[in-house]
């Protein structure tokens, strides 16, 4: 199903129906402040086995990060961050970063990966945001890859759909997605070490 979706100001009625098919164990695929995401609750084993065979990776060998909706939202899946690095991280969010970090005992095992961190994100987009506060809990986020051999990612929710619809439940369609991904930032021991730079301005946070 394709269900188109206002950006700022997301309808209540579609924005449940969103949330039932999450909660019923269904995987999405939903606009971000960078490209469209592919995701499911965090804490549904099955719908996060069947993102992983959508996406082609191992549950126990992928990097999926999750998507939060605020900063308590994110506090509760992190271990105790470092003065200097949540100072960067309230300049930089919401908007297209995420942060690895330390894991807490909340995050479900299929997310740990061998250092035990997890990504997180908070996107400037009221569309996935509103999502993760209705459901009550994050999503996972993983982004959309294209099969062109010049784009990276898929932009068209058209397109996303006529690729992906027998294979999840609910393609959200805002508007045309971004062609770069989020900078991702790993703060897990304390540091800050840019892992990829994407959408989002590492010299702005650093200034």
């Amino acid at each position: 199903m394709l269900l188109y979706i206002h950006n700022e100001n997301p309808e209540p009625r579609k924005m449940n129906q969103i949330v039932n098919a999450l909660k019923k164990g269904g995987v999405i695929i939903y606009p971000t402040d960078t490209v469209y995401g592919l995701g499911c609750d965090i804490y549904n084993s099955d719908a996060v086995e069947k993102l992983c065979r959508i996406k082609g990776v191992s549950p126990k060998h992928s990097n999926l990060s999750i998507l939060c909706h605020d900063f308590s939202n994110l506090a509760d899946f992190s271990t105790p961050i470092d003065n200097h690095v949540f100072r960067i991280m309230k300049k930089a969010l919401p908007g297209p970063y995420t942060f690895i970090l330390k894991a807490n005992h909340n995050v479900p095992k299929i997310f740990h990966n061998k250092k035990k961190s997890v990504g997180i994100r908070i996107p400037d987009h009221n569309v996935p945001r509103e999502i993760v506060r209705m459901l009550g809990n994050p999503i996972v986020t993983t982004s959309i890859h294209a099969d062109d051999k010049i784009l990276d990612y898929m932009t068209d929710p058209e397109l996303i759909h006529e690729k992906y619809e027998k294979q999840v439940d609910i393609v959200v369609g805002s508007g045309f997605g971004g062609k770069i991904p989020s900078t991702i930032i790993d703060c897990s021991d304390g540091t800050f070490e840019v892992v990829r730079e994407g959408a989002g301005n590492v010299d702005s946070l650093l200034t």
